[in-house]
């Protein structure tokens, strides 16, 4: 088989999420937060970088660990790094901007090129030296996003998580040329649930929070007027901005989690309105082959951003995996912007920067599967009840090794898209204490191709069965019906 690159892109092993794509030179940097597999909370590792080539996004490359969490002169044994973004600022250096856990100031670090070993080099600040975050009425700060033009640098912030009243919105804070100071002060630019209200209404609930935090500086509330546009997709967090010909996208993570939003302005501080869903990681608003709020994967939280690499602009988010909210790996899908600058809701797919569809023939790993969910029962959010899920055996950074498990009576396993060419024969290798048959399906409730038994065995071992599966572009889906559980490792297709 030709090399190939699937969703996710980087080792079955590697937990990276959070990813912020960025084009420096000729390659292609992701730069995100660090989960392990069954780990405890978010964000336990340290800051790694991948890489590719702009016209070969199937040549990932690991640059290895670029920043401790015990750099920061702040940290006090106990705080992890959350997701981060990276900048080049007007002197060509790299500017790398984080936050760590149980603080709300953003701190900077800063490196001569974009996957180097990055050093601490301060915290962003007002001009009496005062931390941003630290100043009383300030919001806490988070998930920061960084555009730099020219000598200025805008910096994006922000967590309103679901009626929290002392949580306005997303802020804007504009820096100067030493990527630390505040030049202008933050103002918030997409409200939260709680201000995701008419004008007069956003404006006098977002002022009365402000007296009774009784900030010295009280916030500017900028473009109060286009708040309501925002309701059912207001801020919650993740933000993420980006510059396309005269206008600033902001994208975000919405008060429902599982979807990247995204609002549009011509200025970089004020002006967004809500503009629609880029991407949801369990496909809820998508109904191109199931209605639009069935859930076909585990939703839950997701961040990321897009950007132009080599011509095509990609979103980049991130899945849920274990069974738990603490084990991401990053993703990342084609996308179209129209003419009027608008951006389609995105299908997520096992085959995001391939290019187009997989080769319909050979083998493949489970791991790479876009969907997973049970038909009578679907569960939008991590943890549902009876729901598959993706591990794996050994410690991360061991050899290719994800497969599901927990695959009962109804569970459905998907994969898209291949390129299916004279296929006549289907082979499973599967393990487990179960007694049924694994359907076969190019839609997920469409008409049966054929079944693969599955019997008991302690061991992995390979079932198949000849079938005919019509030449094109399609899905692949295996239902379990049967008894027991049973665990998946790969598939073959001849």
């Amino acid at each position: 088989m030709k090399k190939q690159c699937f969703n996710p892109y980087m080792p079955s092993w590697e937990y990276v999420p959070d990813g912020e794509p960025h084009v420096f030179g000729d390659r292609v940097y992701v730069f995100g937060s660090h989960d392990e597999f069954n780990g405890c909370v978010f964000c336990t590792g340290d800051y790694v970088c991948y890489s590719a080539p702009v016209n070969d996004l199937k040549d990932w490359r690991y640059e290895g660990v670029i920043y401790k969490k015990n750099q920061d002169p702040a940290q006090d044994g106990r705080m992890v790094l959350y997701a981060p973004d990276v900048t080049q600022g007007p002197d060509g250096r790299y500017y790398l901007y984080y936050v760590l856990d149980k603080v709300g100031f953003v701190s900077v670090a800063v490196c001569d090129t974009p996957a180097g070993k990055y050093e601490f080099y301060g915290y962003v600040h007002y001009k009496d030296g005062t931390r941003l975050g630290d100043r009383k009425g300030d919001m806490p700060q988070f998930d920061p996003a960084v555009l730099t033009e020219g000598d200025v640098t805008y910096l994006y912030t922000g967590f309103s998580g679901n009626h929290m009243t002392d949580r306005i919105g997303a802020m804007a804070t504009v820096l100067g040329k030493d990527m630390l100071t505040v030049e202008k002060e933050p103002s918030v630019i997409v409200p939260g649930d709680c201000y995701a209200l008419p004008e007069k209404e956003a404006e006098a609930a977002a002022l009365e929070q402000q007296k009774r935090a009784g900030g010295t500086n009280p916030y500017v509330l900028a473009s109060v007027e286009n708040w309501a546009g925002f309701k059912d997709h207001a801020f919650f967090e993740a933000p993420s901005i980006r510059k396309v010909g005269d206008t600033y996208y902001f994208v975000y993570s919405s008060q429902v989690m599982h979807e990247l939003c995204y609002a549009m302005s011509k200025n970089p501080t004020d002006g967004f309105k809500y503009a629609g869903v880029i991407v949801s990681n369990c496909d809820v608003g998508i109904s191109s082959y199931k209605d639009a709020l069935m859930p076909t994967a585990y939703g839950a939280n997701n961040h990321g951003g897009f950007e132009k690499i080599n011509g095509k602009y990609y979103i980049f988010y991130h899945r849920h995996t274990n069974g738990t909210w603490y084990s991401r790996q990053d993703c990342a899908e084609p996308i179209e912007i129209a003419s009027d600058g608008s951006i389609a809701q995105v299908e997520i797919t096992s085959c995001g920067l391939n290019g187009g569809a997989l080769e319909g023939k050979g083998e493949y790993s489970a791991y790479i599967a876009c969907n997973m969910f049970m038909a009578e029962k679907p569960s939008m959010y991590v943890g549902g009840e009876g729901c598959p899920k993706i591990v794996q055996d050994g410690r991360d950074g061991d050899e290719e090794n994800g497969y599901i498990v927990n695959i009962k009576d109804g569970a459905t396993v998907g994969f898209k898209y291949f390129d299916f060419k004279d296929v006549h024969e289907i082979g499973l290798t599967v393990r487990g204490y179960g007694w049924g048959n694994f359907e076969i399906r190019t839609e997920w409730n469409g008409p049966v191709l054929g079944t693969i038994k599955c019997d008991y065995t302690n061991f992995w071992e390979e079932r198949k069965t000849t079938v005919k599966i019509p030449d094109g572009i399609k899905a692949l889906y295996f239902t379990y019906k049967g008894g027991g559980v049973v665990q998946l490792q790969k598939f073959r297709l001849d």
